[in-house]
């Protein structure tokens, strides 16, 4: 008999490109492990997911058209594999335990904890309990009442932010955030004089902010408009956003528009 053990094939859904490669780098130092393919999408992934059977999937909650409760409830019981959700929502973690998920990884996530998911996710599969999960699964994401309330958690925006730093993790309620920037594959969130660091899209993050008090007012950055102290014109036609702290922030022609707009309603 063939004692050599069957590699485990992986599927990553996730509609932000910058966290579809930081999976599929962390797993390439993972031999047991096969990528089988990326989707960007809930559509695309519950045809990967009829077309290639994967064992585990690494699934983003918070995609446009399709979340990732939803992509489950169309996949056939019997193909639905090993789950390691995915979100920048701590308040999603309870709802992923709920249906049973295998874990979660929760947005920026470091390395050490990706490989305790990624390490339980393999047990499961190895000792082949993934039937059980999946049935369980299926129970839930059954339930009327429960995707009632699986499409009502796609209006909610990020409220705080989870910093991990130095073996030590500090919440961050984003209405303390005055500014966000974009730092080549992190973001950086400015709170009053202190600065920290973020594994995760400047376009990702857009999505999980109430549009109502955050604004991206350049490529990349996003201003809390409730820093918003004035807006002005440069002599070369530039304009400049100042913020209370003091801190001035380039304003794109294209979004200027958009914020004209929203302090005219402030005064509605």
């Amino acid at each position: 008999m063939n004692q050599e053990k069957k590699r485990i094939g992986a599927l990553i859904v996730d509609d932000e490109p910058l966290a579809r490669h930081t999976i599929r780098d962390l797993l390439a130092d993972e031999p047991e492990i096969e990528v089988l393919g990326e989707c960007k999408s809930g559509h695309e992934a519950v045809n990967a997911i009829r077309r290639q059977s994967p064992d585990l999937l690494f699934l983003d909650i918070q995609m446009p058209g399709m979340n990732g409760f939803e992509v489950l409830a169309r996949v056939e019981h019997e193909r639905i594999p090993a789950i390691i959700f995915v979100t920048a929502f701590d308040e999603y973690a309870l709802k992923a335990f709920e249906v049973h998920a295998l874990d979660y990884l929760l947005k920026p996530f470091n390395d050490k904890r990706f490989k305790e998911a990624l390490k339980q996710a393999k047990k499961r599969v190895e000792l082949g309990e993934i039937s059980k999960l999946s049935q369980s699964l299926l129970a839930v994401l059954g339930e009327k009442a429960n995707a009632q309330s699986i499409g009502g958690l796609r209006k909610r925006y990020l409220s705080r932010f989870m910093i991990r730093a130095g073996g030590r993790v500090t919440f961050i309620q984003v209405s303390d955030v005055d500014w966000i920037g974009a730092d080549d594959y992190y973001i950086k969130l400015h709170v009053g004089p202190k600065s920290h660091l973020l594994r995760l899209s400047l376009n990702e993050l857009e999505q999980k902010l109430d549009p109502r008090k955050f604004l991206r007012i350049h490529r990349s950055t996003i201003i809390n408009s409730d820093r918003l102290r004035e807006l002005h014109q440069n002599p070369n036609g530039e304009y400049i956003v100042v913020l209370k702290s003091g801190v001035e922030l380039k304003l794109s022609r294209n979004r200027r528009e958009r914020l004209e707009q929203l302090l005219t309603n402030d005064y509605d």
